[in-house]
C-alpha cells in the first residue's frame, strides 16, 4: 500500500514522520482484495457452470484462487489473508464434495461456513482482540500502539459485531435459496446477493473506519494539516 510524504511541520524530523495511507489508497486496496478473492472466482465459476457444468466450474474457481496466490508470491506482493482463507475454504469444500460425490454438499458447505464464521466473529468479542482487529493489518499498517487506542478498540468491536450479523444473514438467506431454487438460479442469485451485501458491509466498514481514523489523525489529510 502506498504511503504519504512527510509532515508539514518542520519541527518533526523527516525520518521520524509517520507514514499513513490516504483514504483512496485504502479503498483501492480493499476493492482489489475483494476483486481477486471474491468477484473474479465467482465470475469464473458461473461462466464455467453455464458452459461446462458444475464440476469444471468447481475446479476452475479453485484453480483461480491458487493461481492468484502463486502469482502474488512470484511477483513478491503480499497475499491478503482473505484470499488465503477463501482458498483454504474452497479446498476443503472441493475435497469433501469429491469424496461424497455430491454437488449439493459443495453449495451447502459455504452456508455452514458462513454460520461458523459468524459465530467465530461473535465469540471473538469476548476476547482482547476481536477478529476484525486481527484482519485489519491486511488493509492498513497497524502496530501495537494503534491497537491500544480506545477509539480504535471500540471500532474493531463494533465492526466485528457487524460482520457477525452479515455472516448470519448470508447463511440464512443462502440456505433458503439452496433449498428452493435450481442450481443455476441459486448460483446467480447468490452471486448478486453476496456482492450487494458485501459491498454494503464494506462501505459501512470503510466509512466508520475513516471517521475514526480522521479523528485519530491516521489519514493523509489529517497529517498534512497537523
Amino acid at each position: 500500500m502506498s504511503s504519504l510524504g512527510t509532515l508539514a511541520a518542520t519541527s518533526v524530523p523527516t525520518d521520524e514522520a509517520p507514514h499513513r495511507p490516504q483514504l483512496l489508497a485504502v479503498v483501492k486496496h480493499v476493492a482489489l482484495s475483494l476483486l481477486i478473492a471474491c468477484a473474479i472466482p465467482a465470475t469464473v465459476f458461473y461462466t464455467c457452470l453455464i458452459t461446462l457444468g458444475v464440476w469444471p466450474a468447481i475446479m476452475a474457481a479453485l484453480a483461480w484462487s491458487y493461481g492468484a496466490i502463486v502469482w502474488r508470491k512470484i511477483t513478491k506482493r503480499r497475499t491478503s489473508g482473505l484470499l488465503i482463507l477463501i482458498a483454504i475454504a474452497m479446498t476443503g469444500r472441493t475435497a469433501i464434495s469429491l469424496i461424497a460425490d455430491s454437488t449439493f454438499l459443495y453449495f451447502l458447505q459455504p452456508i455452514i461456513s458462513d454460520g461458523v464464521i459468524a459465530a467465530a466473529f461473535l465469540l471473538s468479542l469476548a476476547t482482547a482482540q476481536p477478529l476484525v482487529a486481527r484482519l485489519a493489518g491486511d488493509f492498513y499498517p497497524m502496530d501495537h500502539e494503534l491497537h491500544l487506542r480506545p477509539r480504535i478498540r471500540r471500532l474493531f468491536w463494533h465492526l466485528t459485531l457487524l460482520w457477525a450479523a452479515v455472516g448470519a444473514g448470508k447463511a440464512a438467506a443462502m440456505l433458503w435459496l439452496l433449498l428452493s431454487q435450481s442450481v443455476e438460479t441459486f448460483v446467480l442469485a447468490r452471486s448478486i446477493f453476496m456482492l450487494s451485501l458485501n459491498v454494503l458491509a464494506v462501505a459501512v466498514t470503510i466509512t466508520a473506519a475513516a471517521m475514526v481514523a480522521r479523528r485519530e489523525g491516521l489519514m493523509g489529510p489529517a497529517l498534512a494539516t497537523a
